[in-house]
């Protein structure tokens, strides 16, 4: 090809490449400018979907714009990233997901169908979903000491249940076990709800949970709160794992959003900053309390940051305790 007409296709295209870029700007300036689906990769009614309809009713408060829940649950939520992976870039199309999703799961499981590092741009962790250990009355502990006295010299007799091997109840409570030398029976459910049942009904003796889901029972007294997991004292008369003797256990439950990794930079941060400015309204701000969800306002690059030291660590202690898919 000659000089000459190489440099006439270059003023062709040039002015393409630049009305591109300016459409692309427009783009990102614009969102949205439609109805934005939220994708939750499990059933309605979890911690997952809880974070993701509350987050889209701040959205669509916020930025008076549809954003709405589209449940995609199946294959440990890989049916639902997977998706989300596949999507158009543009920001109509968003992961609500779990750490189990993006923490565990990459570790655990093998042929997710996507990689979180490789498919996804991360956003924002959402929340944070505290833990909390509860024991049945029935059971006769009334410490976490107790307890772990129990699981030491009475090893596998007491038992607890979890919605499997990948969710970070049943990663923190072995974690829990290995720190005190401690041994119990592990009940496997489809879903938390049939493992509180049980709990409820005293077939178990105790779970690590999140605090949301058993608040109500801790107040009544039907559970015992043996301690929690946070850094802080959430409830009142409850201590943290580290005052009850467990420190430099770090096991949670977090909820967060990431968009496909072909969005671009400025399309990320956009998100991210309406994301923030949407969950600090006091009206959001309750809703979080109600479900003793934490809010965290990070930016897309602690995010991305701390994803990979979570995933770096839950993988470690995977690898190192042979734990496998049920």
């Amino acid at each position: 090809m000659s000089r000459r007409r190489l440099f006439s296709q270059l003023l062709v295209v040039a002015p393409l490449l630049a009305l591109s870029g300016a459409q692309a700007q427009t783009a990102v300036a614009d969102w949205p400018s439609r109805p934005v689906t939220l994708v939750v990769p499990s059933s309605p009614g979890g911690g997952t979907d809880v974070y993701g309809r509350i987050l889209a009713q701040a959205l669509t408060e916020h930025l008076k714009q549809s954003f709405v829940v589209e449940n995609k649950p199946g294959a440990s939520g890989a049916i639902g990233a997977t998706l989300v992976a596949k999507a158009e870039g543009d920001g109509y199309t968003l992961l609500v997901a779990s750490n189990s999703s993006l923490g565990i799961n990459p570790v655990l499981l093998k042929n997710l169908g996507y990689d979180v590092q490789r498919d996804f741009a991360p956003v924002g962790r959402g929340v944070i979903a505290p833990m909390v250990v509860v024991a049945h009355p029935e059971a006769r502990v009334r410490t976490l000491a107790e307890l772990l006295e129990r699981g030491r010299r009475e090893p596998g007799k007491l038992f607890y249940g979890t919605a499997g091997v990948g969710s970070p109840l049943y990663i923190g409570m072995r974690m829990i076990e290995a720190a005190a030398g401690a041994q119990f029976g592990h009940v496997p459910y489809k879903g938390a709800g049939a493992a509180y049942t049980d709990l409820l009904a005293g077939r178990l003796q105790f779970m690590l949970t999140d605090l949301a889901s058993v608040r109500q029972h801790i107040d009544s007294g039907r559970l015992l709160a043996l301690a929690v997991t946070d850094k802080t004292r959430l409830l009142p008369n409850t201590p943290t794992l580290a005052e009850a003797g467990t420190p430099g256990i770090s096991a949670f439950t977090s909820f967060s959003v990431l968009l496909p990794a072909k969005a671009p930079a400025a399309l990320v941060q956009k998100v991210a900053a309406e994301l923030a400015r949407a969950m600090r309204d006091p009206a959001s701000a309750a809703r979080l309390e109600q479900q003793a969800l934490l809010p965290v306002f990070d930016t897309p690059e602690q995010f991305a940051a701390s994803l990979r030291q979570e995933q770096q660590s839950w993988g470690s202690f995977i690898r190192a305790h042979n734990i496998t898919p049920d």
